[in-house]
């Protein structure tokens, strides 16, 4: 299952045991993303470019629907509104 298929859903489309790690990666692509509340510590585990910061700080990483890196703001609403710049729906981690 590595291809998106407009048709609609059967109960063959639902079974989790056809669902590999990689379909499940890129379920959303493009359409989706993650705001996940995170501290300047964890930074780098997602963004390893990113230079370093000031302990104890609270930011908010924008993630593509496979965990790949978007962007980093010192707020909630600046991530929101990127995604929303780039038409992603967005969900929340905790």
């Amino acid at each position: 299952m590595s291809e998106l298929n407009a048709a609609p859903l059967t109960p063959a489309d639902l079974d989790a045991s056809a669902f590999q790690p990689a379909d499940l990666a890129v379920l959303g692509e493009g359409h989706i993303a993650y705001v996940r509340p995170i501290r300047s510590e964890e930074v780098r585990r997602f963004f390893p470019q990113a230079p370093a910061l000031t302990p104890g700080l609270d930011l908010f990483a924008l993630l593509s629907a496979s965990g790949a890196p978007i962007m980093l703001a010192d707020s909630r609403e600046t991530v929101l509104a990127n995604a929303l710049a780039q038409d992603l729906h967005t969900v929340s981690l905790h």
